[in-house]
């Protein structure tokens, strides 16, 4: 089935459950409404209601909260709000000339559940922890800090109230330029889909008494700012599967995740919230077997969407209201099994998930960051922050008499708006401000300077708003740390990939002035670097959240060595990226051929994702072209050399198992991790761009220690090593002949290779 086909006869039942009394002691009234057999009395006591009883399987008590509603009731589980509140019978959204939807009172012992956005962590309350972003996340190549990361704020969350995390996020990494990039993991669909899962699972099985639901967004090819809501991804049906898809069927097969949110965007033509692929991908092809959940506002239609599968409107109810519901009900739009099976979609996940069982506080918990959250939320950032050059300025002296620190993102006090709670969290633009609660950041200024005059040294600071006055400063220094930072967020992508305010010339202008200079870099995403040469070192801290300070001084002065590895592409330009000099691919065109939608018009833009599979260090590859940093790349200050590489595979029948070992020694004279990278090339004959990531370990080694790593590659493994996507077929499929695996500490670097036959047919 290709992308544009629409289901003949609706909605496919989900064959993981299916209600097998739908309208079981109900009679549907001409209005919509329902008149329940068996209702609870209003005052019940809930330990006696089939619904709250625990010795039922969840089926048995979705289906008995569901016999004993009304229909109006059931609708309210199609929406956000107010059917996450039992006490709310109507809701009004404040919007002029709109009247408020009225609800019956929700069935009584059914949860208070209330939403929060949030992929890095709670948002807007004070008394949380401010967790470096996703893309920082993803940048320690390290699973298991990046699911302990998101129990600790599955934990808060819950305290806070919120039982549904709008997150994680997963993209493809199309563009640098993406307003939401830092809010993902990258470009590659591996590391972005277990960076979810790992997500997801900390969220969900974190806490058995504080449970939540993770809420996987935004599905699916969602990838620029530009016209989110009036814009149509168009591309072929290999490239979806293979890139765009591939990270949500990793995410959904290694996580089982309670809900998806369907995205704005178009997909070839047709809103994401009403279009098939929400039966055909997500819930035939990836099993998912969750609720589907809309964007704030990405609903366009009532029956075009349930019949497309989407079980929840999120927040204000527009589509899915008791009388558009009852309208498409009484046209033949809609049957009464779809209202049913999307109320008992999201009824059954929350049961599975615990929020019947285990209510969130009655009122939020004052302050619900801890001490373990803040060292973890400081190892993360460790961990996190990626050595991209060092021409052996770094590790700093313990006894450097002079240290100049230059920059906005420095300092807690802010210039021009300006400050290192910028360099604390990503930014949404709509809002106006940081998202997290960054005001108990440990600013790098502060952590610097007790560092450097513990050991008899001096600071010399400047907020950089002056670049002559900030190269004076540096001239008197012996070395000198420069921050560089630019913001980014919802709504708007960014102009360019160069610094903020004066950013690139500040660098120069402190470069050229000192003896040795350190380059901090606060950003979301790729930086282009012009200043490059002049520097010693360039360290990039993403935005580190509020342990940022320590973290960053303990990596300067060497207490920790540095092992963040990138996970996307820096280019040198923005031209060399597989949309940077093509406007149709972006930001999309109209019919006219221009950029800019013509006046008086509604007309979608057409966004043309004409590179195919060649995005991100794909295209490099395939292009033959050199990137500032590539993939993977982030260096150490110890040495590791890797050797012995042996590739076992044994393939019949349609599948393949290579098992690849290989030697990793640290040859230098400190402790240090590393990230082995294992990529996969495909035989010609299989039409696919460069190489791909097919396994990766990050692995603690003393100085001088060697060790053993061990990689499958398994063909029925969720990401597909071998596979590509056979549109004929509608399957994963593996093609004959040689491959090469490829093992080293970067896309780029290497040196070991070999080449091995797959026959399987």
């Amino acid at each position: 089935m290709t992308l544009s086909e629409n289901l003949a006869d609706g909605r496919t039942p989900r064959t993981r459950r299916r209600m097998t009394a739908l309208l079981l002691g109900a009679t549907l009234i001409a209005s919509g409404g329902v008149v329940a057999l068996a209702g609870p009395a209003a005052a019940v006591d809930c330990s006696t209601v089939p619904w709250m009883d625990t010795s039922k399987s969840a089926d048995e008590r979705a289906q008995a909260l569901l016999d004993a509603s009304s229909q109006h009731q059931k609708y309210r589980w199609l929406v956000e709000q107010p059917a996450n509140d039992p006490a709310r019978t109507s809701w009004n959204p404040g919007f002029a000339g709109e009247a408020p939807v009225v609800y019956p009172a929700q069935v009584d012992c059914t949860p208070v559940v209330i939403y929060a956005n949030g992929p890095d962590g709670v948002y807007g309350r004070a008394g949380t922890t401010a967790w470096p972003g996703p893309i920082a996340v993803a940048a320690t190549w390290n699973l298991a800090i990046g699911e302990e990361k998101a129990a600790a704020h599955g934990s808060e969350s819950f305290d806070s109230r919120s039982a549904v995390v709008l997150g994680p996020g997963v993209a493809s990494g199309r563009t640098p330029l993406s307003g939401r990039g830092s809010e993902y993991f990258g470009e590659d669909p591996l590391l972005t889909g277990l960076m979810a899962a790992a997500n997801v699972r900390g969220l969900e099985q974190g806490n058995p008494d504080k449970p939540v639901v993770a809420n996987l967004k935004h599905y699916v090819a969602n990838e620029q700012e530009v016209d989110r809501e009036e814009s149509s991804s168009n591309i072929d049906e290999r490239t979806f599967r293979q890139v765009y898809d591939l990270p949500y069927e990793i995410a959904v097969k290694e996580s089982d995740p309670g809900s998806i949110m369907c995205s704005y965007n178009q997909i070839n033509g047709v809103y994401a919230c009403e279009n098939p692929v929400l039966t055909t991908s997500l819930k035939d092809q990836m099993g998912f077997d969750g609720y589907v959940m809309s964007d704030f506002g990405s609903v366009h239609s009532t029956a075009g969407s349930m019949n497309a599968g989407l079980d929840q409107e999120l927040n204000r109810p527009v589509w899915y209201t008791p009388a558009r519901l009852d309208a498409a009900l009484a046209a033949g739009e809609i049957s009464q099994a779809q209202i049913e099976q999307a109320a008992y979609d999201v009824v059954i996940t929350y049961i599975e998930k615990g929020l019947f069982d285990h209510p969130v506080p009655t009122t939020a918990i004052p302050n619900v960051s801890t001490a373990e959250h803040k060292a973890l939320a400081r190892e993360v950032a460790e961990q996190s922050t990626v050595l991209l050059k060092n021409d052996g300025v770094l590790p700093l002296a313990a006894d450097a008499p002079t240290v100049a620190v230059i920059g906005q993102t420095a300092s807690a006090t802010a210039t021009a708006g300006v400050s290192a709670r910028t360099g604390c969290a990503w930014y949404l633009v709509f809002i106006r401000g940081t998202a997290l609660n960054c005001n108990a950041i440990a600013d790098p200024l502060t952590s610097i300077t007790e560092r450097v005059t513990a050991a008899g040294g001096t600071v010399l600071y400047s907020n950089g708003a002056d670049a002559a006055q900030a190269a004076a400063v540096a001239a008197q220094a012996d070395v000198s740390i420069v921050f560089g930072h630019y913001t980014m967020g919802e709504t708007t992508d960014l102009a360019d990939l160069h610094l903020d305010v004066n950013g690139d010339a500040l660098i120069s202008a402190v470069a050229a002035a000192s003896d040795q200079t350190v380059a901090v870099l606060n950003a979301g995403s790729a930086v282009e670097m012009p200043w490059i040469d002049d520097v010693d070192a360039v360290l990039h801290a993403w935005h580190s959240g509020e342990q940022f300070g320590p973290a960053l001084a303990g990596i300067l002065f060497g207490d920790v060595n540095p092992s963040g590895k990138l996970p996307m592409t820096f280019p040198k330009a923005l031209a060399d990226t597989p949309t940077g000099s093509d406007t149709a691919r972006y930001p999309g065109t109209f019919s006219d051929g221009s950029t800019t939608r013509p006046a008086g018009t509604s007309e979608i833009r057409q966004v043309n994702y004409t590179e195919g599979l060649e995005v991100g260090y794909k295209w490099y590859d395939e292009q033959g072209i050199e990137p500032l940093f590539e993939f993977g790349h982030g260096l150490s200050y110890t040495e590791f050399e890797y050797s012995k590489l042996k590739v076992k595979t044994k393939a019949k029948g349609g599948e393949a198992v290579s098992t690849v070992t290989f030697d990793v020694e640290n040859t230098g004279d400190r402790d240090g991790a590393e990230i082995p990278q294992v990529y996969l090339t495909l035989p010609d004959a299989a039409d696919e761009p460069g190489k791909r990531l097919v396994g990766f370990d990050r692995i603690e080694l003393a100085a001088g220690e060697k060790t053993t790593v061990e990689i499958v590659i398994d063909s029925n493994a969720s990401n597909q090593p071998f596979g590509i996507w056979d549109v004929d077929a509608d399957a994963w499929t593996i093609v004959d002949g040689e491959y090469t695996v490829s093992v080293g500490s970067s896309s780029r670097d290497l040196p070991l290779e070999r080449e091995f036959k797959v026959k399987v047919k």
